[in-house]
């Protein structure tokens, strides 16, 4: 019988505290070569992205991959991060959250399932589709 990382969950959890909370949820992710995102970005090989209901579109969290739409410089993005790859996700203003130790090895098989991501795994990611409903507030 094999264990689940509890990683995945841990970042669920962190990130719906979060958005309850009213903070901004941002995880720092390893950079790897399938991050098809500007090298200005990256600063000591690691890249920072607000994960928040209003900085990106169709968010999905599974047990395998972060997934999202976001800006960049203008032009939207589809990236698929490894799970892995996630070395913290936190609330910007209070700088809380959870760090995780790192994971060499399973670094590694998750940059290599990445490339070899096909069709359907797409298909079954968009089937775990987490669907969030707008939050309405009032600005004075």
């Amino acid at each position: 019988m094999t264990t689940n990382s509890t990683k995945p969950y841990l970042v669920r959890a962190i990130y719906d505290w979060c958005l309850d909370s009213g903070f901004t949820p941002h995880i720092s992710v390893q950079a790897f070569p399938e991050l098809f995102v500007s090298k200005e970005y990256i600063k000591n090989n690691d890249i920072v992205f607000n994960i928040s209901v209003n900085a990106v579109q169709e968010l999905i969290i599974n047990n395998d991959i972060v997934s999202f739409t976001a800006r960049f410089n203008g032009m939207a993005r589809k990236l698929e991060i490894p799970i892995n790859a996630i070395k913290s996700i936190f609330a910007k203003e209070v700088n809380q959250g959870i760090t995780f130790s790192d994971e060499k090895e399973g670094d590694q098989e998750a940059m290599s399932a990445i490339k070899n991501s096909n069709l359907d795994q797409r298909s079954k990611v968009s089937q775990e589709k987490r669907i969030r409903k707008p939050k309405l507030r009032i600005i004075k």
